[in-house]
């Protein structure tokens, strides 16, 4: 009896022993540093200028042309409190929308270019740092069934669409979506980081919604994301710029 439960006790030492072998060996892929990133706050003063873009059935008429957009002195209270005092310093970028029938239509918001030449209206797009594990924007809503995608493109250059959100509700709210693991954001050779680079938002509507006319305000676009880079002997050696410094370097010799 007592050499079987010897036999017992040695066997949970060693299955320890292999669980602390295994953490240890493989520390430096569970190892995060989650930091919180503010990829664009729409307060007009980024140097990103934001362009929209809209399915068919859009309304144009000799006096306008929708979706408008325009940035305005309002934001969540929840965030910025009342600070009525400082209105001109805090804006949120307001879209409003009309479409001639009911339907999937869709509106595109994204970052330009930007200046005065002829491709100013071309789309850019927004690198992302650190390895992205969750997006949120606060977003205001008029209780319309609409609902909010962001588009990514990896390193591979596949663009991913993530669901953002339901914007069917009144008023002010902070909608998140977590960053699927099946998005590749790492190479398995060197340089390992491949990080994400933001496209776009697309606002969708329901086919049984109005969407005769409707306002939507945009507000701090975040992401969650785990910055976290193992060091290793040499690891200057992956970063790319550095790279390219020492080749051109090289090349004068």
């Amino acid at each position: 009896m007592k050499q079987g439960s010897f036999t017992v006790v040695r066997l949970a030492a060693c299955i320890v022993f292999a669980f602390v072998v295994v953490v240890s060996s493989f520390g430096d892929d569970v190892t995060t540093q989650l930091e919180s990133v503010v990829l664009e706050s729409f307060n007009g003063d980024s140097g990103i200028e934001w362009k929209l873009d809209a399915s068919k059935f859009a309304t144009r008429t000799d006096e306008e042309t929708y979706p408008r957009m325009t940035f305005v002195n309002a934001w969540p209270v929840a965030v910025f409190g009342y600070n009525r005092d400082n209105t001109q310093d805090i804006k949120s970028l307001g879209i409003h929308g009309r479409f001639d029938r009911r339907g999937y239509n869709w509106i595109d918001v994204y970052p330009s270019k930007g200046g005065d030449d002829e491709d100013a209206d071309d789309p850019i797009e927004i690198p992302v740092p650190g390895r992205i594990r969750y997006i949120d924007m606060w977003v205001w809503g008029s209780n319309h069934d609409f609902y909010i995608e962001a588009y990514f493109r990896d390193y591979q250059g596949v663009v991913h669409n993530i669901r953002l959100g339901n914007i069917g509700f009144i008023g002010w709210r902070n909608i998140r979506a977590n960053v699927p693991t099946n998005i590749s954001q790492q190479r398995r050779s060197l340089p390992h980081f491949a990080g994400l680079r933001f496209v776009k938002f697309r606002i969708w509507t329901q086919p049984t919604e109005k969407v005769g006319d409707f306002y939507i305000y945009f507000k701090q676009f975040k992401a969650l994301t785990d910055t976290f880079e193992s060091l290793f002997d040499g690891n200057d050696l992956a970063d790319p710029e550095y790279v390219q410094q020492l080749w051109a370097a090289g090349s004068e010799n």
